[in-house]
């Protein structure tokens, strides 16, 4: 399986010329000088840039898995503070944080690095943090089958932050609870705590 830098999105690269053709235009649109050194290279930039941040589109994320264990631990299993980079889909705007993830085994077990590549996937693609939110739970879900899945994403968004109102520092947290998780408050408490800095 690639890397996490290794996921590309191919539809950008056999439509590179159009993509750099839009880029120019919107520059011309906003203003700018097209024939200014610093932009020459910019929608070529750009385009290389969408084939990375977009690279998502061209994963299935269930099979991102991969192979999954079996095994009788019946513990929580946390892999935390998992950076993102993602794409406001309705600002086009960057939105990045920190995603955890939490499971309690039924018998299989996935490789912890591949909950991180969970992640990536999920959101190199144009998304909103609910979303991946309960993306991630209900992938986690339907591939390990686990007693109870909890997800808790945090971002910051600069279609907030540098636009509209402002607020820069502001964060958005939100949660996806299954299974056990549900019923179980103590479990619920404890995924709390051990996220906790």
């Amino acid at each position: 399986m690639a890397g996490l830098k290794d996921y590309v999105n191919n539809k950008v690269g056999e439509n590179r010329d159009q993509i750099e053709h839009h880029v120019r235009e919107i520059l011309k649109l906003i203003g700018e000088d097209i024939e200014r050194e610093g932009l020459h290279e910019t929608p070529a930039r750009v385009t290389r840039m969408y084939e990375e941040i977009f690279g998502g589109y061209e994963v299935d994320p269930r099979e991102v898995l991969g192979v999954t264990f079996e095994e009788n631990h019946q513990e929580l299993v946390i892999v935390k503070d998992i950076v993102y980079y993602s794409q406001c889909e309705h600002h086009m705007a960057p939105f990045f944080g920190k995603a955890h993830i939490g499971y309690i085994p039924s018998g299989r077990i996935a490789g912890l690095s591949k909950l991180a590549r969970l992640v990536e996937v999920v959101t190199r693609r144009l998304q909103v943090q609910e979303r991946i939110t309960s993306q991630l739970a209900d992938i986690m879900e339907e591939v390990l089958d686990p007693a109870g899945v909890m997800v808790v994403v945090e971002g910051e968004h600069l279609c907030m932050c540098a636009r509209g109102v402002k607020k820069p520092g502001s964060k958005t947290i939100t949660s996806a609870v299954r299974g056990s998780f549900r019923t179980d408050a103590a479990s619920r408490a404890e995924f709390l705590s051990l996220i906790k800095d």
